[in-house]
């Protein structure tokens, strides 16, 4: 088959479109035929080695903070078909269409921790075919496109986790972060799926577009102060959802209302922070801690996805061949939504 592969950690010349063989399903698992696979910043951080470990944070290492093994497939987000299945597979999952959960454990959620990711620890879907246990492959009965269903997988599960993890109800104020990019964008609409009132910070000339996803009201992220701007269109905020963190980060826990919640899954403005830890334990604010969504939240994504709640939010497509120029764009953020790659 065809495929991007990884060679190593660096920069998008380290991404090889080659002839490999067809990976071949095992007991308990199926065979995907691709149709379409998105990118996420994982795939960023994950080909230039940047979530170091808990002793250098500038080590270059995957993210469970270990090396990976090279060459890779990458690509997390896969949409497509079943096209054959191993031992102890029914059969008449071959031609199903399904959406894949990337996330690997077996378990409970405690196992998210130490989980491994497709297109990380094991190879994904920038490839013709992909192999998964048949249990993260679920059946999706939807008019949308594949390239569509590609954007779902890793932003929604991960923006959904998030706010569950943060305990958000209905009539909460939640203020997200990076709100134009994949996991900022599916927390706005979560929120009104879930009754909560999203303010989202925003780039400029992308406000009109998070106002049609459900935001009550958007914040410029080049505010000189970022506070102050949150304030004047949401006096209380309850929750602050952030995968942007960097220097911004002491405004973000200075908008919190008493009892606050703050809780990261990201940080793509820069991961070591400074703050005034009186501002966290004077108003008793919660630091919650997020990453990849459990099977149940997946689950949760592929019902919302299915039935119309959720909108995909596809940016761009590109050809199998041209990811490197994909990953260039990715992370240049000049997009609105998902970046796509389209395999067959």
């Amino acid at each position: 088959m065809r495929a991007v592969v990884l060679t190593g950690f660096g920069g998008p010349e380290r991404l090889e479109h080659r002839d490999v063989p067809d990976p071949v399903p095992v007991a308990g698992e199926v065979r995907v035929r691709v149709g379409a696979t998105a990118l996420n910043n994982t795939d960023i951080w994950t080909r230039e080695g940047k979530y170091g470990t808990s002793s250098d944070p500038d080590a270059t290492a995957g993210w469970r903070g270990e090396a990976l093994s090279f060459p890779r497939i990458q690509g997390a987000d896969v949409a497509g078909r079943i096209d054959q299945v191993g031992a102890g597979v029914p059969e008449e999952r071959i031609g199903e269409r399904v959406l894949l959960d990337p996330v690997l454990y077996e378990g409970g959620e405690r196992e998210l921790v130490t989980a491994a990711y497709l297109g990380s620890e094991r190879d994904g879907g920038f490839a013709e075919y992909v192999t998964i246990p048949a249990s993260n492959a679920h059946r999706i009965d939807s008019p949308l496109t594949d390239a569509e269903l590609a954007t779902f997988p890793t932003a929604y599960t991960t923006a959904l986790r998030m706010l569950k993890r943060a305990r958000v109800r209905s009539g909460d104020t939640v203020l997200v972060t990076g709100a134009s990019g994949g996991v900022g964008s599916a927390l706005v609409q979560l929120c009104s799926v879930l009754g909560a009132g999203a303010i989202a910070v925003v780039g400029a000339g992308k406000e009109e577009q998070v106002r049609e996803l459900g935001a009550l009201a958007t914040v410029r992220r080049d505010s000189s102060d970022l506070a102050y701007a949150v304030r004047s269109v949401a006096p209380e905020v309850d929750v602050v959802a952030d995968v942007v963190a960097g220097p911004m980060f002491s405004s973000l826990l200075e908008v919190l209302a008493p009892l606050g919640r703050y809780v990261v899954a990201g940080a793509i403005a820069g991961p070591v922070v400074d703050t005034d830890l009186r501002t966290v334990y004077l108003r008793q604010l919660e630091l919650v801690g997020s990453s990849f969504g459990a099977h149940e939240d997946f689950a949760e994504v592929v019902e919302y996805a299915g039935d119309g709640r959720l909108r995909p939010l596809l940016a761009g497509t590109y050809p199998l061949a041209d990811l490197a120029r994909a990953q260039r764009d990715f992370v240049a953020k000049k997009f609105f939504g998902k970046l796509v790659v389209e395999v067959s």
